[in-house]
């Protein structure tokens, strides 16, 4: 049963059960999604043999196991039978697990544990992460849970295994906008859907009803891409080998076993079910090297090979554009774009010098929208004159702004030109942002209650208003002053409702002769941004 702590041994099994019934019911959709990191159409495949691989070691125990016991067969299995890539990181899940079933823990904080530590695991088996795959929607959803477990409304077991699903399903479906292989294909990441899978059947195990299936994955038309079918796979014999096995050897050796590996081949993960056994897999064209190394480090069981299909042949793109965009809505807007997003955060100008190497491409146009300080400025350009390819950055200011200069980018035009053009949209719009006061005080515009809608402009204070309507249509009309022919506006759904800004749209079209447009932004970090061209 479910009780007020959380699992019992024989409900656990049950949610193992329902996730590898979910997994085996839904293999061939999630096969059609695999392009990435090759495009061998089995990760739904290898989720399911995993997932049934843990099952299958907690038969051995009756009904009156403990949930502790059962959580590590769970994960004994699952890396012991761990299939593939997706295969793999999901024993690391299952040894999250295992390690946060503790009797000292209880309630949500075993969902957040299990990911937080599922988090960490991953991340030392999985040699380079890459973002848009599985290991971001698995932090998207260890993050998620360790706020609601933090929380006082909604931290029981329930609550926070929903607040972890839903994080995961929003971080699933902006898996295109991250990876470059998933966009071209128009589908969502396949091992992070199986992810989304495992959460799903643990919400319905908790209320005891039907899972709810990932957005985009198996419902056609909800927002999310699709599988383009099978033209997203090639198939073929190429020299690349999947090799897999399971290791156990003394002290320090499956460490000095990943060290030497990490130069025969990619795509290398290593699941540990203890510090010096696990089961590796890598994709190498040099497989006879890695069997070498792997029997003079230690002991070497199941041991498996598989060809893999040659990839398909894809040519880099002459130019990409690359925008710094909070996660969420705005990711979505800027991808539907085209543009390729990076989160701000303490490792943005990392993601965008590995976006920039991994785009490929001839040149590439950097939009920081703001979300740059100079320090990461600096850091980019300097970082980027050793780069083959031609690193444009542009004077966005704003997020808005950087919605302008994406509106006029022109791929046939020159880089020099596009760029020209792009900068000369972004630095005349005329912007403005509005924020919500947090206390009551004294500012440049004079004084603010806490709660109030302060509007500035240019590093000055333009408006202050009582409402965030009221200070919207306020700041569009100081900037309209000036002229203008179209207001575009960013706002913050918590703040500001879409039949507002529809009432203002026509306002504005009936008594200036203007169109307005305004896009929903999560995470904005402001009431609303506004810009006037």
């Amino acid at each position: 049963m479910v009780t007020p702590r959380g699992f019992d041994g024989d409900r656990l099994r049950s949610w193992a059960r329902r996730a590898a019934s979910e997994l085996e019911h839904r293999r061939v959709e999630i096969n059609e999604l695999n392009v990435f990191p090759v495009p061998d159409a089995d990760t739904g495949s290898n989720m399911a043999h995993t997932m049934h691989a843990a099952v299958e070691a907690t038969e051995q125990f009756g009904a009156d196991a403990t949930a502790a016991e059962v959580a590590e067969a769970l994960a004994q299995g699952a890396v012991r039978g761990a299939r593939g890539n997706s295969g793999v990181v999901l024993s690391q899940v299952m040894r999250g697990l295992a390690q946060s079933m503790t009797e000292e823990t209880s309630g949500g904080v075993i969902v957040a544990d299990a990911l937080a530590a599922a988090v960490r695991f991953a991340d030392r088996a999985i040699a380079e992460p890459v973002e848009g795959t599985v290991i971001t929607v698995l932090r998207a959803a260890a993050v998620a849970a360790e706020e609601a477990a933090a929380g006082t409304t909604a931290n029981t077991l329930s609550g926070v295994a929903a607040a972890a699903t839903g994080a995961a399903q929003q971080a699933l479906a902006n898996t295109p906008s991250q990876l470059e292989a998933l966009r071209q294909a128009g589908v969502v990441d396949a091992g992070a859907t199986g992810l989304v899978i495992l959460l799903e059947a643990l919400v319905a195990e908790v209320a005891d009803g039907a899972a709810q299936h990932a957005p985009g994955a198996s419902e056609p038309g909800e927002g999310a891409p699709r599988s383009t079918g099978s033209s997203a796979h090639s198939h073929g014999a190429a020299g690349n080998l999947e090799v897999m096995f399971y290791f156990r050897g003394e002290v320090g050796a499956l460490g000095r076993l990943e060290d030497a590996l990490g130069e025969l081949g990619d795509s290398l993960v290593v699941a540990r079910a203890g510090e010096d056994e696990g089961t590796v897999h890598i994709h190498t064209e040099r497989a006879g090297e890695v069997i070498e190394q792997a029997f003079g480090a230690g002991k070497v069981s199941d041991l498996r090979l598989e060809i893999l299909p040659a990839e398909p042949v894809t040519h880099a793109p002459k130019r990409v554009i690359i925008a710094v965009t909070p996660p969420g809505s705005l990711t979505e807007l800027y991808g539907q774009a085209g543009a390729v997003t990076i989160a701000p955060g303490p490792d943005v100008v990392a993601d965008i010098l590995a976006a920039i190497r991994r785009s490929r491409a001839q040149e590439v146009i950097l939009l920081p929208n703001g979300l740059l300080d100079s320090r990461n400025l600096v850091a980019v350009e300097r970082a980027t004159r050793a780069f083959e390819q031609t690193i444009t950055l542009l004077a966005t200011v704003r997020l808005v702004s950087g919605i302008a200069a994406l509106t006029v980018h022109d791929a046939n035009q020159p880089l020099a030109t596009a760029a020209f053009t792009m900068s000369e949209a972004a630095g005349e719009m005329r912007t403005a942002v509005a924020h919500r006061a947090e206390k009551a005080g004294l500012i440049q515009g004079g004084p603010v209650g806490k709660g109030d809608i302060i509007v500035t402009a240019h590093g000055e204070t333009v408006l202050i208003a009582d409402t965030p309507a009221e200070a919207l249509e306020g700041a569009c009309r100081r900037l309209l002053d000036h002229g203008g022919e179209q207001v575009t506006v960013l706002y913050d759904p918590t703040y500001l409702h879409a039949d507002e800004l529809d009432a203002l749209a026509v306002r504005f079209a009936e008594t200036l002769g203007v169109e307005a447009v305004a896009y929903p932004a999560d995470d904005l970090g402001a009431v609303a941004e506004i810009g006037v061209e």
